[in-house]
């Protein structure tokens, strides 16, 4: 049998005093993203940040060690004060960036939620300059898209402009019935006068009205439920009105809110198990994208991308101060108002609108039917339905949308559907046929087609989900970001701001 070899082990004595003990620096790769960020905000401007320190007392940390610290963070996908407070003790690249120093979790969510709140835009923006200085980012073209990420509140709690409406209007019809039930009992008493109109339900003259009715029926001999159904109004309508009143000053133009979190609105999320998704608290959160590069962010309460198109353009000029030349989005944000936006400020449109892409189909081309199949002929102003009746103009009708934009759309009728053998697949109305045409819309719709369907349209069209997608799925798949972890508008913009910085800096690197 032979002998075992011996086995031979590296030194090894952890408790080895340094004569030279090493530096941090030497443990941090020359090619590690963290250089690639701490390199980037050195070069930017942080007065913005500094104006928010009053001076006096004791000595604060950096500005600039804490932006460096909350941004490796978020690239690290770690978005939780108190884990950031732990990684500046145990993770080499953040004790690198702070310089061994370890503020506490009240301190980095303190500079987070209050001295980045006016500055951080800026910052990002200097960023996207500095990329595109480089020639790695373009502002001239942007790629736009949104998506809804979940709110820090609860989805059991909310507030609803339905239930509000409907609760005022019980209590309108309550009152009315008790202001008749008065008026029979104590007539000469409650003569001459007038109950409320809904306009007109608030607390304070909802109290008056039932003192009136106290005061009528005090010494009358009445109804043991009415007089309940008075007592509980007189303790807990004018209370409940009051509250109603607040709440729909909180929602102001929106259909609900979360309690937990008053500026989330409720939204059908996405979900993989899901078809239809789950109405959740949350945010709508629009980016702009130029070489998979996030170049604007903005964040909205509504749902619905169509109107969020023009106040986040704004908000690029805002940064930037100027237009982007070239926008390409997909067809949630097609309507009107935003085409003659995009009109009005010359920038090349390339935003479909809906049905554009069931048009590339043959089956719908050739559907005779379809009112965006019928012939028109200008001169005579007139639409020829499929039999070949001319279809004349009737009238205008006014429209508005959810944003109270007003257009116009012009009233078409067929002149004798009685008869006619196409009539059970042309339409199912009663009497003759009639369209809605908005011939702006048709106008712009026309150019827009045009635009889609040309080499430059084709290019930007392909280029849009290959832009935009990877984005949003690095930021909810890879960076695992599927629910803020602050509450408010302003806080939850400054969470998309760090993203939005962390996700360019890491793709810089």
């Amino acid at each position: 049998m032979k002998n075992k070899k011996r086995v031979r082990y590296k030194s090894y004595t952890p408790n080895q005093v340094y004569l030279f003990p090493p530096s941090v620096e030497d443990f941090i790769p020359e090619t590690h993203p963290v250089r690639v960020l701490n390199q980037v905000i050195e070069r930017i401007n942080i007065d913005k940040i500094e104006a928010t320190f009053r001076g006096g007392g004791t000595s604060s940390y950096h500005p600039r060690m804490l932006l460096k610290v909350i941004v490796y963070a978020y690239l690290s996908n770690i978005y939780s004060s108190r884990k950031m407070e732990e990684a500046l003790m145990q993770n080499v690249f953040f004790m690198w960036l702070s310089g061994m120093q370890k503020p506490d979790h009240n301190t980095i969510n303190r500079f987070r939620s209050e001295r980045l709140k006016d500055a951080l835009k800026s910052i990002f923006s200097q960023i996207v300059l500095l990329l595109a200085e480089q020639g790695v980012v373009s502002l001239k073209e942007v790629y736009i898209d949104g998506t809804k990420i979940e709110a820090n509140a609860n989805k059991y709690t909310f507030v609803w402009g339905g239930a509000i409406k409907a609760s005022k209007e019980r209590i309108k019809k309550q009152l009315d019935e008790l202001w008749e039930y008065a008026q029979r009992i104590a007539t000469e008493e409650l003569k001459d006068t007038e109950p409320l109109s809904y306009e007109q339900i608030d607390a304070e003259k909802v109290k008056q009205t039932i003192e009136r009715i106290d005061e009528a029926l005090k010494e009358k001999s009445i109804d043991p439920k009415k007089r309940q159904k008075l007592n509980y109004a007189r303790k807990n309508w004018p209370k409940n009105l009051e509250k109603y009143d607040q709440q729909k000053e909180v929602m102001g133009e929106r259909k609900n809110y979360s309690k937990t979190d008053n500026d989330a609105t409720f939204m059908r999320m996405k979900e993989d198990h899901m078809k239809n998704g789950q109405l959740k608290p949350g945010y709508n959160m629009q980016l702009s994208t130029n070489n998979q590069f996030i170049v604007n962010y903005s964040i909205h309460q509504t749902s619905n991308d169509v109107n969020t198109l023009e106040p986040h353009i704004k908000e690029f000029t805002k940064q930037y101060k100027k237009l982007p030349q070239v926008v390409t989005a997909d067809a949630g944000y097609g309507s009107l108002e935003n085409y003659e936006f995009l009109e009005q400020n010359k920038i090349g449109a390339y935003v479909k609108y809906p049905y554009f892409d069931k048009e590339q189909n043959a089956s719908y081309n050739g559907n005779p039917f379809i009112t965006d199949n019928l012939y028109y002929n200008e001169q005579k102003d007139c639409f020829y339905c499929p039999m070949g009746q001319c279809m004349r103009n009737i009238g205008e009708r006014v429209r508005l949308t959810d944003n109270n934009y007003e257009y116009k759309v012009t009233l078409y009728q067929a002149h004798n559907c009685q008869r006619c053998p196409l009539r059970g697949s042309c339409h199912k109305q009663k009497g003759n046929r009639i369209i809605e045409i908005n011939q702006k819309l048709r106008r712009h719709k026309q150019k827009v087609r045009e635009n889609l369907l040309s080499e430059e349209g084709i290019k930007h069209r392909k280029q849009r989900p290959h832009d935009t997608e990877p984005v949003f799925g690095n930021i909810k798949y890879n960076k695992k970001f599927k629910r803020f972890g602050l509450r408010g508008l302003q806080k939850v913009e400054i969470e998309v701001g760090l993203l939005a910085i962390a996700h360019n800096l890491k793709k810089v690197a």
